[in-house]
Order: C-alpha cells, then structure tokens, then sequence
C-alpha cells in the first residue's frame, strides 16, 4: 500500500473522542472528503476508519470510528497520520515527498537536489543543496520551473539573472 503523511496528531478536541489534525497539505478540503486514514505500526499499517473530519482554524477535526472518549483519543496524540498517495494527481501538482531528492538540473549541467519545500502562499520555493555552496532558493513559477519528471527523478529549471549571486 502506497501512503503518504496527511499529518500529526497535535491534541484531542472535545470530550467525545475527537483529535485534532496538524494538516501537511495545502488541500484542507480534500481532507473532509477522507473516509480513511492510517497509523504505521512498524511495516504494516492499521486502517482508521473517520466517522467525519471538519476544518477548524487550519487544522482538521477528525472523530475515528470506535473512539468515543477523551482519553482513547489521548493515545493518538504525537501519531503521524497516513492517506493512500493518489497516483493521478491533476497535471503540475506533486506530493513534497516526490519532489525531495530530486535533481535539479539547468542548460549548463546539475546545480544541486531539492532538500525542502516551503509554501509561501504566492507560490513555492524549492531549497536546492548545492555542493561546497550556500543552499539555492528558487520560486516554483513557470519562469523558472521547466519540467518536472519525477519518475526519472530530475526537475529542469532557467535560473533568473542575479539568483544565485551573492
């Protein structure tokens, strides 16, 4: 089963077996349509049933199946929650996970590997690790961003006059 991370477990909320969801999407409302999450449990994973999830101040309410008091949603607190990964995302959206790692690579050869993704709000910013330099820092925008091909792990990108000096 191919599962992605959706989140941790920050809090309970209420007194009726609700926890409270550190969302890491940037599609909240996805995440009132999940019928099911997933606790890794080593190599396996347990299924978690939701009875319904809602979004409160950023973070996802979610009432699991079974769970109907405070102190059975304690022990989820600290968890990591998983989603099954979706395989057809819609075209230009990926998943953080798939774009760590990659290379990232312009006209004139590699310049380094995506470390880290952060989300502005305009729009993302790749850190790019460059070796024996301080890290890259480019803005996910189509001026910049050419081509993305996760499957042969690479990202093509025109780096914008004065970017990379210091």
């Amino acid at each position: 089963m191919n599962l992605i991370e959706i989140g941790e477990v920050v809090n309970t909320h209420g007194v009726h077996g609700e926890i409270k969801l550190n969302p890491w999407t940037d599609d909240l409302e996805a995440l009132t349509k999940t019928v099911a999450f997933y606790l890794k449990d080593g190599e396996s994973a347990v299924t978690l049933y939701a009875d319904s999830v809602r979004i409160h101040k950023n973070c996802a309410i979610i009432k699991l199946e079974n769970v109907d008091d405070m102190q059975t949603a304690e022990t989820f607190r600290g968890r990591i929650l998983y989603v099954k990964k979706e395989e057809n995302l819609p075209e230009g959206r990926y998943y953080i996970a798939d774009l760590i790692g990659l290379s990232v690579l312009t006209d004139d050869g590699e310049l380094g590997t995506v470390t880290d993704v952060f989300q502005t709000g305009a729009n993302d910013v790749y850190e790019v690790k460059r070796k024996g330099e301080k890290p890259a820092y480019l803005p996910a925008i189509k001026d910049v961003v050419k081509e993305i091909n996760i499957k042969d792990g690479y990202m093509k990108v025109v780096i914008p006059e004065g970017l990379l000096e210091d």
